[in-house]
């Protein structure tokens, strides 16, 4: 399997940056992850609208026969642990490629959610967007470590 992390526009804090590097490398030891950051274009027209062509936009930054993982504060909220055995169920089916979307600070646009195969919370808390990423990419190293049996998780 292989993780796709989808990102909007690139991370703007050196501390953010520095933690997703960390945890993207850890990551890399147990599977196949790659972060592709998406070019931010202008912000013409609405609000709706700009959202609906970023979301478009992550759509088809993403592998064709991906499994589609949306980030959004409606989406179902797991546990570690829950998260593990997400990972290790969808290995079990042997997906290809697992996608994970994060829009930019205005959030996913409805039709991307629509398409989306799953849709997770982090939390009922609000963090932003470039947050959103580091505490992604700590939460899927937290579960390969909790499925290969590691200390990391206690």
């Amino acid at each position: 399997m292989r993780l796709e992390l989808i990102f909007h526009g690139k991370t703007r804090e050196s501390y953010l940056q520095a933690g997703i590097d960390d945890f993207s490398k850890r990551l890399g030891h147990y599977v196949k992850t790659d972060l592709k950051i998406i070019k931010e274009k202008g912000r013409g027209g609405s609000g709706t609208q700009a959202k609906k062509q970023e979301g478009e936009h992550l759509l088809s930054s993403c592998s064709k026969s991906s499994y589609l993982v949306a980030l959004d504060p409606s989406g179902r909220q797991l546990t570690s642990e829950e998260l593990a055995e997400l990972i290790d169920n969808w290995e079990n089916q042997s997906r290809q490629v697992v996608s994970f979307l994060i829009g930019g600070p205005e959030g996913l646009d409805q039709a991307l959610l629509k398409k989306a195969d799953i849709i997770l919370s982090l939390s009922k808390m609000t963090f932003t967007h470039e947050m959103a990423r580091l505490l992604l990419l700590e939460q899927l190293y937290r579960a390969y470590t909790i499925n290969a049996g590691t200390k990391y998780h206690k």
